[in-house]
């Protein structure tokens, strides 16, 4: 192959980079997202690796005052509650960590979102133990599905109509917060281009 036909080759292989690289924040964006993701599954998966033998133990230990779920059906409702619960979660941290693009310094933020998600979620108290004023305010707010709706489903403490209304809510949350973490990403994205060029 002679040196010209090389040099051709050479310039379009150039030009297709460019080309790319005029889209990179398109590209870094699809990178980028599967790499938060994938760091947040894998800490999911630790701190489950973790958590789950100790678990397993006390669910030997008390086997003989543990009931499971009769009804498969709970078991089929559980699993997709959690997983919402856990998309909601990647969502909102992603959303957090897109404040980046607008403020230094972000752990205030982090830690007023993760009080209200540790105090309003159900992981400090049962929510239904709250005078139910309150639980109907709670129910409205993500933090209530990204845990208390998972284990109230799994515990058998919302059948019915009130399952369908809990899987509706946390669906809708689901989507509002992919909504918001897409939005953050572009507005963000407009305003570091905007200041750096």
């Amino acid at each position: 192959m002679s040196m010209s036909r090389i040099g051709k080759y050479a310039s379009v292989f150039n030009i297709g980079l460019q080309n790319t690289f005029v889209y990179r924040w398109n590209y870094f964006l699809r990178a980028l997202f599967g790499l938060r993701f994938s760091i947040f599954l894998s800490g999911r998966l630790v701190y489950a690796f973790v958590t789950l033998p100790p678990i397993a133990l006390i669910f030997v230990y008390f086997r003989d005052y543990i009931v499971l779920p009769a009804d498969p059906l709970t078991y089929v409702f559980t699993t997709v509650s959690i997983l919402m619960a856990a998309f909601i979660q990647f969502f909102i941290t992603y959303s957090l960590a897109m404040f980046a693009f607008w403020i230094l310094e972000i752990t205030t933020i982090v830690f007023i979102v993760y009080s209200f998600e540790y105090f309003l979620g159900g992981q400090m108290f049962p929510i239904d133990i709250m005078p139910s004023a309150i639980q109907a305010v709670m129910k409205w707010l993500p933090f209530y599905y990204e845990l208390f709706c998972p284990v109230a489903i799994f515990l058998g403490r919302l059948k019915g109509a009130d399952l369908v209304q809990a899987l509706a809510i946390q669906t809708g949350w689901l989507l509002l917060t992919c909504a918001w973490a897409k939005a953050m990403w572009k507005r963000g994205l407009g305003h570091y281009q905007a200041v750096g060029g």
